[in-house]
């Protein structure tokens, strides 16, 4: 706990990994860029103040319909920039029937007024580009349609050719660009959600991975120290230089555990393969089932080692705690390509590893399996590396734990499980 704040410390872990993994601390906590809003497209009606000045010096013809016309564009241009920016109604089909309804009334006080009616038009575009359901290809389409045919009316009306060219460039470029930036904020906050995901992701694989290594270096570990210490009890009476070397044991075991808790919190572990074999021998041995370990082939890479080392542990542990077995054969064997390694008692079988599963195979021991850890996290690691791990009865007695690994395949395994 914190002392200035009353949290666990790993609450923070998840700001931190997201540090490391790309994201600032403002990303982590969903910091959202929202662009422009609604309200930043209403200054652009004051394109409109040409019409609105035709109004009040009677150019315009018939200034009540004049007025009704602006009024109702108006109307309908703000309709169609809120519902686009309105959560529960851009993605419906609101915003599209009004615009089509604006596009309506663009065409017909143009048409009937002419002159500076015609800017409506890139403002009908500009409302366009904020409709999400237009984005892509329809939204290109509609924008050569809509300046194609401003351009064409505008010139027909005026018999201004340079006039068209800029109503229709102009009714282009508003739609064209009120999208590419609305689409780029857009895209920004996705790439800002996925940022915080992947962020996310990784403390989760940091934590799983920790979860799995604790289970297992403890799980060993409390068990050997278990059988070491019912040795002390069944020795100590008539034997006590081999008591005192069985609680000897018992306290250099301890020892180890604390240095790969530590290795194991910090990521640095890489376990030695014949360190879990003299361990296995150590642990089998105080356990008063006989150690028979026979290995024969190349040296095999740091990373190769570290996977099986995992393997030589867990198997060993299930056997020292479930088996009831009096012997226990660790056999690995190294050629070029491929590693080899087996673990087989002469214990309870299958009855005292767990239910056989329906592919005939045994599954873990109680405890062993269970959870997504021991033999089942054992298998994924592996599984990663493109090796395999078969678990199952040896025969009519006994259990067998058979784990094969390409030679050199430790590195990607390692890699994909640390995240």
């Amino acid at each position: 706990m914190r002392p200035d704040s009353g949290r666990p410390e790993r609450d923070a872990a998840p700001d931190g990994a997201a540090e490391r993994h790309g994201c600032t601390a403002a990303e982590s906590t969903g910091r959202v860029d929202k662009g422009p809003g609604r309200y930043a497209f209403l200054p652009w009606l004051l394109m409109g103040m040409g019409a609105f000045s035709n109004i009040i010096q009677g150019k315009a013809g018939n200034p009540w319909l004049a007025g009704a016309g602006l009024l109702t564009f108006n109307s309908l241009y703000i309709t169609v920039v809120f519902s686009a920016f309105d959560p529960r109604r851009r993605d419906t089909r609101y915003p599209l029937y009004a615009l089509a309804a604006l596009t309506a009334v663009t065409v017909a006080v143009a048409l009937g007024f002419g002159g500076e009616w015609f800017l409506f038009f890139p403002l009908l575009s500009l409302a366009s580009g904020t409709v999400r359901a237009l984005r892509g290809k329809p939204l290109a389409l509609w924008l050569i349609a809509l300046s194609g045919s401003a351009g064409f009316l505008s010139g027909w009306y005026a018999d201004d050719p340079w006039g068209s060219f800029g109503i229709g460039y102009g009714t282009f470029l508003s739609g064209m660009v009120t999208a590419t930036v609305l689409s780029l904020f857009d895209t920004n906050n996705e790439l800002r959600a996925t940022r915080q995901e992947l962020a996310r992701s990784a403390v989760e694989k940091e934590r799983l991975r920790f979860s799995r290594d604790l289970h297992d270096l403890l799980g060993h570990t409390l068990s050997v120290v278990v059988v070491k210490a019912e040795a002390v009890r069944r020795l100590a009476p008539r034997d006590l230089d081999a008591a005192l070397a069985q609680a000897a044991d018992i306290e250099a075991v301890g020892r180890q555990a604390l240095t790969e808790v530590r290795e194991a919190v910090s990521g640095y572990r890489e376990g030695s393969l014949g360190t879990e074999l003299d361990r296995a021998r150590s642990a089998l041995d105080g356990a008063g089932i006989e150690p028979v370990v026979r290995r024969a082939g190349p040296p095999l890479p740091p990373q190769a080692e570290a996977l099986l080392g995992w393997v030589v542990r867990e198997g060993v542990t299930n056997a020292v705690r479930h088996s009831g077995a009096t012997r226990c054969e660790i056999d690995v064997h190294t050629d070029d390509e491929r590693v080899r390694l087996t673990i087989t008692d002469d214990g309870r079988g299958p009855l005292g590893s767990g239910p056989a599963g329906a592919d005939g195979t045994a599954a873990a021991a109680p405890g062993a399996a269970t959870g997504g850890t021991g033999l089942t996290g054992l298998a994924e690691r592996l599984a990663a590396a493109g090796g395999t791990l078969r678990s199952g009865p040896d025969g009519r007695r006994g259990f067998r734990v058979t784990a094969e690994l390409p030679v050199g395949a430790g590195d990607l395994a390692d890699e994909e499980w640390a995240g």
